[in-house]
């Protein structure tokens, strides 16, 4: 049943509001969900933390993985660290982790966002395209990645997560593709 936080979802900024307020700039769940007060913290819990068996990680480009598709079109999963680069180095990352959320810049005439985008279903080139967005040119020294676990996470229940941060289909992120 839909609750009434998503349903509000001010998250998301349409028409002239787009590129402003306090959602335009995704740098982590902590910060991105910092502006909802207390009592949304207390009746919707779920949605302030990252599921089990999915973790967070902040990158510098280039990242140093190579995906793999999980099948032709949809979805990558990490098939090797390239030995000394960026993920190799942080050592969070591992080998079979699955991509489920990206950061990616979203450009409409002089406005543009950062947004966590669920991507489980993303193919190669748009997880590319996704990376490669996030330029310093948009203020982004990174690029944040929802890594999802095999065995520890319940993908069900993960993409059930992920959906807090679909984008509406009126917003550019929808009307671009």
């Amino acid at each position: 049943p839909p609750t009434a936080l998503p349903a509000k979802n001010g998250i998301w900024n349409t028409g002239n509001d787009f590129g402003k307020g306090d959602f335009r700039f995704y740098d982590d769940l902590e910060s991105f969900m910092a502006p909802f007060p207390p009592e949304d913290r207390e009746e919707f819990p779920q949605y302030f933390k990252l599921p089990e068996g999915v973790y967070e990680v902040k990158l510098a480009t280039p990242c140093g993985i190579v995906f793999e598709e999980v099948e032709a079109g949809r979805g990558v999963y990490v098939q090797d660290l390239v030995e000394g680069g960026s993920a190799d180095r942080q050592g969070v990352i591992r080998k079979d982790d699955v991509l489920v959320g990206i950061t990616a810049v979203q450009i409409a005439g002089a406005k543009w966002e950062r947004r966590m985008l669920p991507c489980r279903y993303f193919g190669f080139d748009m997880v590319v395209g996704a990376i490669g967005s996030n330029e310093p040119k948009w203020g982004c020294e990174n690029v944040v990645m929802l890594m999802e676990r095999p065995g520890e996470a319940d993908s069900e229940e993960v993409d059930k997560w992920l959906e807090y941060f679909e984008p509406p289909p009126d917003t550019p992120w929808k009307l671009s593709q």
